[in-house]
């Protein structure tokens, strides 16, 4: 049986400042999992985990809960808008109740930044991170790493370019601290509007051109309402995809190994045209089903 290496604390905020062994361990318990013949296992019984989303989420909340029903927990899922959160309470008091009632592991989402840090320093529950503003989406990045090794079958040496909202992009960033962790090579492509510079020292941003030639092109989902105002912003959708879009003809000169990732929701037809999303090189909802084992092997580290 593939065991878990402990993590070095207790809470999972971010890929940033994670080990290779460390990645390679949750990864490795990931592929134990998805491999196990059994829908649903006792592992967790009688663990109480809370799902806080303070953000709207489909896909992140779900594959948690799957997750952890497959680990045989019991699972509370908390939703702000239908919570005390609306009347006042803060986020600190909701998730200070919450482990006042027992909960042993809390999967959170938040849209300011900042927040989680500072919860983590109160909390003595674990806390897995499962959004938080710009700032990380840790299991994103841990499942978007093992969808590629299955593919490639090794992370080392491989070249990724991450395409698209890189500004406003927790995805990118924790792809870009795991990647890199674990010994890949990742390249930032970007309109002017939506490049973070203070990511430039860490990953070159590159031409479209270039980056298509990568062994993983990832297009990430364009947030246009952001950038209404932003100088030099593109107007339009269409002006997007002509720039910066994984168009049909685009495709036919990337390489024919490589991949396209996307970590969705997916605006079609805007960063990748449609008949992409599911063609024989697209790998965008093989990582939505990544999603479970990756979480379960996150879980159960946090509860070990």
């Amino acid at each position: 049986m593939t065991t878990l290496q402990l993590a070095s604390h207790k809470h999972m905020l971010g890929t940033y400042g994670m080990s290779a062994e460390e990645i390679t361990s949750i990864l490795d318990r990931a592929a134990y999992w998805e491999q196990s013949p059994a829908k649903l296992s006792n592992h967790l019984q009688g663990r109480f985990v809370a799902n806080m989303f303070f953000e709207n989420s489909t896909r992140t909340r779900f594959s948690f809960e799957v997750a952890e029903k497959r680990l045989g927990a019991e699972v509370l899922n908390f939703t702000a808008g239908v919570s005390s959160v609306q009347k006042g309470e803060s986020i600190y008091d909701t998730v200070k109740t919450l482990e006042s009632m027992g909960v042993e592991a809390g999967v959170i989402r938040l849209k300011p930044n900042g927040v989680l840090a500072e919860l983590a320093d109160k909390i003595k529950i674990p806390l897995i991170n499962a959004g938080d503003g710009n700032n990380e989406h840790p299991t994103q990045a841990l499942l978007d790493l093992y969808t590629m090794r299955k593919h490639f079958g090794e992370l080392r040496g491989l070249n990724v370019s991450i395409i698209g909202d890189i500004l406003h992009s927790r995805v990118a960033r924790s792809n870009l601290w795991a990647l890199q962790a674990v010994g890949a090579k990742v390249s930032f492509c970007a309109p002017a509007a939506m490049q973070a510079p203070e990511l430039a020292a860490h990953a070159p941003y590159i031409s479209m051109d270039e980056a298509i030639r990568s062994d993983v092109v990832m297009m990430l989902r364009v947030q246009l309402e952001r950038h209404a105002e932003a100088d030099g912003m593109l107007q339009t959708t269409e002006e997007y995809r002509e720039a910066f879009g994984l168009t049909m003809q685009r495709e036919a000169t990337m390489a024919s190994h490589a991949i396209i990732m996307h970590p969705a929701p997916v605006n079609r037809n805007v960063e990748i045209d449609d008949e992409l999303v599911e063609c024989a090189r697209s790998k965008i909802f093989e990582q939505m089903g990544n999603g479970v084992p990756i979480r379960m092997a996150v879980i159960e580290r946090a509860l070990a």
